[in-house]
């Protein structure tokens, strides 16, 4: 499940070596939707993807895209519990984006691109390959 989200840097944690194979670095982005209740919440970075946090700062404005995660865990005693993760797959500062063309085409925007950069809800999902998206022009009669 691929969702975004934008936000401020609220605080970065130091990587930690899990397990022999398994690192993780997490982090807390405050999203201000709304400026009376901010939200800060908490998200993960695994593996190689520690990195993009390198040459990060608390208070910068970022653009994530991650995955969440949930999963069922039993106790020896029987007892079952679960836990969610917010899995960050891509990490960039939110201004990254703007303005960008695509260099394949000469230097002409593509119609999604004009979405790409649109503002967008906390927590919107990226559209499918197979959905329509604005712009889009449907040449079929049927």
């Amino acid at each position: 499940m691929g969702m975004e989200a934008t936000g401020r840097l609220h605080a970065i944690y130091e990587t930690k070596q899990v397990s022999e194979r398994f690192t993780k670095r997490e982090f807390v982005l405050e999203m201000a939707d709304n400026p009376k209740y901010p939200q800060t919440v908490l998200f993960q970075l695994t593996g190689d993807r520690v990195t993009q946090l390198d040459g990060m700062n608390v208070g910068d404005q970022v653009r994530i895209e991650f995955n969440l995660r949930g999963r069922e865990w039993r106790s020896p005693q029987g007892e079952v519990k679960y836990f969610n993760s917010l899995e960050v797959w891509r990490l960039e500062p939110a201004r990254a984006n703007a303005g960008r063309a695509d260099n394949n085409n000469n230097g002409r925007r593509d119609s999604r691109d004009a979405t790409a950069n649109a503002p967008r809800d906390r927590f919107t999902m990226p559209p499918r390959d197979d959905e329509p998206r604005p712009g889009d022009v449907d040449d079929i009669p049927f």
